[in-house]
């Protein structure tokens, strides 16, 4: 390991000492995730609760490999970052690029080859700049193979040697590099590039979410529990495996979700976790905002629960279960982000918060 770090850094350490002098200047992350299609106009966003709103999702052309956006939402993207400055003047905007629904393929094939990789970097930047965002966010989900995760530490260290050239010849500050990895350090025993990561990414956002759904889990689950005292499923396992694979817990930004997944139990009289189950409530995958869950409960007079040992919240009415994150789970994992000295947290994603009360929530709890 000494004599490979010592080889890397005749390039890295002239890249590294201008990052980290950027790096400094950010000291918290309170951030939120954005989509046009979400129901929520961006001029409707209330950025006076965020420090950085990422803006999704640019595509990854597959054939050329350069990041594109829509026609249908050219519009919204290109007047996002002013839209969102006007009731927040200092609030920054970041351009994410995937989604879950994106081909993981494409992406693949984009980080294989150095060319490939360079219309990706330079086609991201310039679109950055054009439209208005101060950073980039990649959301690769997920490399699938030893490969290709060695591809993607390629791609973040020729991203930001990019980045940092293009600050130098404009003189603007350097575009921020984030991505959204997955909640471990690893995945199906795939180690993420640590190095790499550490090196080129000014934060990773951990999606601490989607852990268990009624699609395929029989039994009601959080999908999001803080702490799992019966495993290592949980968003607290998942920082505490990036800390100890060497990255920096000021690197480290806390994913949680505003929204919930409603089951159809088995039996209304068996109401608590891990209740049999019989798939979702609905059609699709049982996926409920916020905001919707709130209506349920009124609407429907439900009882709501609050689990302070895993940090979730769940509420039954009838064969219906959901759970979810409400304020007080919102609150809890805030203020454990801050006791652990990460970063910061983000949230997916602004439209499915009830008048905001969970983005009110979780500001108040990291004191900002």
């Amino acid at each position: 390991m000494a004599s490979k770090y010592s080889l890397f850094s005749l390039f890295f350490f002239p890249l590294l000492s201008l990052h980290f002098h950027f790096s400094t200047g950010q000291t918290f992350v309170n951030s939120v995730y954005w989509f046009p299609d979400s129901g929520l106009a961006a001029s409707d966003i209330d950025s006076t609760l965020f420090t950085h709103i990422f803006c999704a999702f640019a595509d990854l052309d597959s054939n050329t490999k350069q990041v594109i956006i829509s026609s249908s939402n050219n519009a919204s993207f290109s007047q996002f970052t002013k839209t969102v400055q006007l009731k927040n003047p200092s609030v920054k905007t970041l351009l994410s690029i995937g989604g879950g629904s994106a081909d993981r393929t494409v992406f693949a094939s984009m980080a294989s080859q150095s060319a490939s990789r360079k219309s990706f970097i330079d086609s991201s930047i310039r679109l950055a700049r054009s439209y208005g965002f101060h950073g980039l966010d990649l959301d690769w989900e997920y490399p699938q193979s030893t490969s290709e995760m060695t591809n993607l530490g390629a791609l973040l260290n020729e991203w930001r040697a990019a980045v940092a050239t293009e600050a130098k010849s404009s003189g603007k500050p350097p575009l921020l590099l984030t991505a959204a990895f997955y909640y471990a350090s690893s995945i199906n025993g795939l180690s993420y590039p640590v190095q790499s990561i550490s090196n080129s990414l000014d934060w990773i956002n951990l999606m601490a979410y989607d852990f268990y759904d009624p699609t395929w889990a029989k039994v009601t689950n959080s999908h999001a529990a803080l702490y799992n005292p019966s495993g290592p499923i949980s968003g607290s396992y998942g920082v505490g495996s990036w800390i100890q694979s060497g990255i920096s817990p000021k690197k480290l930004v806390l994913g949680m979700p505003f929204y919930g997944y409603a089951w159809r139990l088995a039996n209304a009289n068996n109401h608590g976790l891990m209740a049999p189950a019989n798939g979702p409530v609905g059609s699709g995958s049982g996926a409920m905002r916020y905001r919707d869950i709130i209506g349920f409960i009124a609407t429907n007079k439900a009882a709501t629960v609050y689990n302070g040992t895993i940090v979730s919240d769940y509420c039954y009415a009838g064969t219906t279960w959901i759970g979810y994150d409400g304020p007080k789970s919102i609150y809890a994992k805030v203020s454990y982000a801050k006791q652990k000295g990460l970063l910061g947290y983000f949230a997916w994603h602004a439209a499915a918060d009830n008048n905001w009360d969970l983005s009110k929530q979780a500001k108040q709890a990291w004191g900002a």
